[in-house]
C-alpha cells in the first residue's frame, strides 16, 4: 500500500492523534478575528461579541498555545464586522497575514475563533501553512494532558467527532471511489465515505467505554455515599489556582503549574474539617470562555464530581484583570450542567491568588467582602501562602452542616468506646472533664443521628454551635 493511499487503519490511528503535527517550538502565529457589533438600523445584528478586551482574549490564546510549547513568534488582532464564507478574514487581511507567515517562516497560524472545514482549508492554501482554530488547539492541549482512561477516552471521541467533517482537507484521495463489497459489487462507497464510516464506528466504541467508565465512577460516588462524607469540588476559570488550592488543603502533590488546562482528570482525596469530619474533595478540569460544544459534552462525565457535590468552591483568580468575565464563563457552564450558580447554600467563592495583588487592591477587597451578606461572603485566600485557608475549611464546615442538629451529651469517663464513636462519628466543639463525667458538645450529621440517640438516649439538644 502506497503512502499516498495508506490503510484505513493507519489513516484511523492518525485522526485518533490530536493535531500530531502541531509540535514544540513550531514557529507560531496567533491571530485574534474578533467580530465587533454590526449595526443596521441602530439595531445590532446577530448575537453580541464577547464583551473582553481583544488584548485580553488574545492573551489568553497566547497562553493556550505556550500550554503546548509552540514559539509564539507574533500575536496579532483583526477585527471584522462578520465572517468570510470562504476565509473567515476579508482578503486584504489574509494576504497581509500572508506577507508576515512568509517573512517569519511561520509553519503554523492558530486562529481564536471557530472555522469551518472550508474556511481552514482555503485558509491553508493561501498561507502555505498549517492552520488550527480554537477548537483545535484546545483539543491538542487535552489530548497532552489527559491521563487517565476516561480522559483519554473523551479527547479522542470528541476529537473523531471534530475531524469527521475535515477528512477532506488532509487526503487528496479521499474522493476516489472503489469497489462494492459482499455479493451486491454496484459502484461501492468513495475513501472519504468508508473513512467516515471507520470514525463512526469507532466513536461507538469509545462511546460503550465510556458508559462503562461512567458506570464505575458510580458505583465509586455510591460507595463513598455509604461512608459517607461530604463532597466538595472545584471549580473555576483554568489557571485560577484550583490544584494548587486542591493540594494545599490535601497536603496531595496534583500537577499544578501556571499554564492552562494543567489539569484535565478528576482527582479525589479525603480532607479533615475542622472539628474532625472528613469529606472528600475533588479537583476538576479548568472551564474557559467558548468552550466547543463538543467537549462540555464530552466531559460531561468528567464533571459528574461537580454535579453530584455538596459544596462547589468557584476559585477566581482575583490577580487577573479579567476576573469578572471568568467567573461570569464559569457560571455558564455550571448552568449548562443544570447547576443554579447563585446558590448560596451550595456554592462559596473563593478569591485566590491575594498574595499577588498590592495593599490598595487587598484593602478595597476586603471591604467589598466586608459589605456582603456574612452568608455569602467569599473567602480570600493564598493558595501558594496558605493564608486564608484555615478560615475557608470552617466556611466550607459550616456549609455542609447548617442544618445538622447539636447536642450535649455527659459521660462516663470509663467510657472509652463511647469517647471514641464520638470522636470518629461527629464533629467536637466542645469538651470538659470533670468528676462526675465528661461534657462534649457535639454536632451530629443527619443520616447518623438515630444511631447517635440509640446509643446516647440521654444526649439533649443545644444551641447551635
Amino acid at each position: 500500500m502506497s503512502e499516498a493511499n495508506p490503510p484505513v487503519e493507519e489513516r484511523l490511528r492518525r485522526l485518533a492523534e490530536p493535531e500530531k503535527e502541531v509540535a514544540s517550538g513550531t514557529p507560531t502565529l496567533v491571530v485574534g478575528p474578533y467580530l465587533t457589533r454590526r449595526r443596521s438600523g441602530g439595531e445590532a445584528d446577530g448575537p453580541p461579541p464577547n464583551p473582553r478586551a481583544f488584548e485580553s482574549r488574545l492573551e489568553e490564546a497566547v497562553g493556550l498555545a505556550g500550554a503546548i510549547d509552540l514559539r509564539v513568534v507574533e500575536a496579532i488582532v483583526t477585527q471584522l464586522s462578520a465572517p468570510r464564507p470562504a476565509t473567515y478574514l476579508g482578503k486584504g487581511k489574509v494576504e497581509e497575514l500572508k506577507g508576515i507567515v512568509t517573512a517569519h517562516e511561520i509553519r503554523l497560524v492558530v486562529m481564536d475563533c471557530a472555522l469551518s472545514p472550508v474556511q481552514q482549508r482555503n485558509l491553508e492554501k493561501e498561507w502555505g501553512a498549517k492552520v488550527i482554530d480554537r477548537t483545535g488547539l484546545i483539543l491538542e492541549i487535552f489530548g497532552r494532558r489527559a491521563r487517565t482512561k476516561e480522559g483519554a477516552l473523551q479527547v479522542e471521541l470528541a476529537h473523531l467527532n471534530y475531524q469527521k467533517s475535515r477528512l477532506v482537507r488532509s487526503w487528496t484521495h479521499l474522493e476516489r471511489q472503489r469497489g462494492g463489497y459482499g455479493f451486491l459489487g454496484g459502484p461501492g462507497e468513495t475513501q472519504i465515505e468508508a473513512d467516515r464510516r471507520q470514525i463512526q464506528e469507532r466513536m461507538t466504541r469509545i462511546e460503550r467505554d465510556l458508559e462503562t467508565v461512567t458506570r464505575t465512577r458510580a458505583l465509586h460516588r455510591t460507595s463513598r455515599r455509604r461512608v459517607p462524607y461530604p463532597i466538595i469540588a472545584l471549580v473555576g476559570y483554568t489557571n485560577a489556582g484550583k490544584s494548587t488550592l486542591f493540594n494545599r488543603m490535601t497536603r496531595a502533590e496534583v500537577m499544578a503549574e501556571n499554564m492552562l488546562f494543567a489539569t484535565l482528570d478528576p482527582t479525589s482525596r479525603a480532607i479533615a474539617l475542622p472539628h474532625g469530619e472528613k469529606a472528600i474533595l475533588s479537583d476538576t478540569v479548568g472551564f474557559i470562555s467558548d468552550l466547543p460544544t463538543m467537549l462540555v459534552a464530552a466531559f460531561r462525565a468528567t464533571l459528574e464530581d461537580v454535579i453530584e457535590a455538596d459544596v462547589l468552591l468557584h476559585v477566581r483568580d482575583v490577580s487577573h484583570g479579567e476576573t469578572l468575565a471568568q467567573a461570569e464563563d464559569v457560571r455558564q457552564v455550571l448552568r449548562d450542567l443544570d447547576i443554579d450558580p447563585e446558590d448560596r447554600g451550595r456554592i462559596i467563592e473563593v478569591w485566590n491568588k491575594a498574595d499577588l495583588i498590592d495593599a490598595d487592591e487587598r484593602a478595597r477587597l476586603e471591604a467589598v467582602i466586608a459589605r456582603m451578606d456574612p452568608h455569602e461572603r467569599p473567602a480570600l485566600v493564598s493558595a501558594v501562602t496558605g493564608e486564608g485557608i484555615e478560615e475557608l475549611l470552617r466556611v466550607v464546615e459550616d456549609r455542609i452542616a447548617r442544618d445538622r442538629p447539636t447536642y450535649a451529651v455527659t459521660l462516663d469517663p470509663g467510657d472509652g468506646a463511647g469517647i471514641n464513636w464520638l470522636y470518629e462519628q461527629a464533629e467536637i466543639f466542645a469538651r470538659r472533664d470533670g468528676e462526675e463525667g465528661v461534657d462534649f458538645v457535639v454536632r451530629i450529621a443527619s443520616e447518623k443521628e438515630p444511631r447517635f440517640l440509640q446509643r446516647f438516649p440521654k444526649a439533649r439538644r443545644a444551641a447551635a454551635a
